[in-house]
């Protein structure tokens, strides 16, 4: 059994309340979870509304295919107008 696990810090340049980043990383978490299967949620600067920190997590039997999951993950949120990946880590546990 691999765990893959992503973290990400975000920069929101596009909200200017914690209405406007609810907004847009609910939006995100759901596309994430829905196409990807992945377990994520925000774990970090909640109330920063220009911030986030998200983590992820898939659970695979092929290391690959857990990074391969992931950088799709990553893809998403680095592909999204209002947000930029401003550091991300990723590491496989077995």
């Amino acid at each position: 059994m691999v765990v893959g696990i992503l973290e990400l810090d975000l920069r929101l340049d596009g909200c200017f309340s914690l209405k406007d980043k609810r907004q847009i990383l609910r939006s995100l978490l759901d596309k994430a979870r829905r196409n990807y299967c992945v377990c994520i949620a925000e774990v970090d600067d909640q109330d920063l509304w220009n911030s986030a920190s998200v983590g992820a997590a898939v659970v695979s039997n092929d290391p690959r295919h857990a990074e391969s999951v992931l950088a799709h993950v990553l893809n998403l949120f680095d592909e999204h107008a209002d947000v930029a990946v401003e550091g991300s880590v990723m590491r496989m546990e077995s």
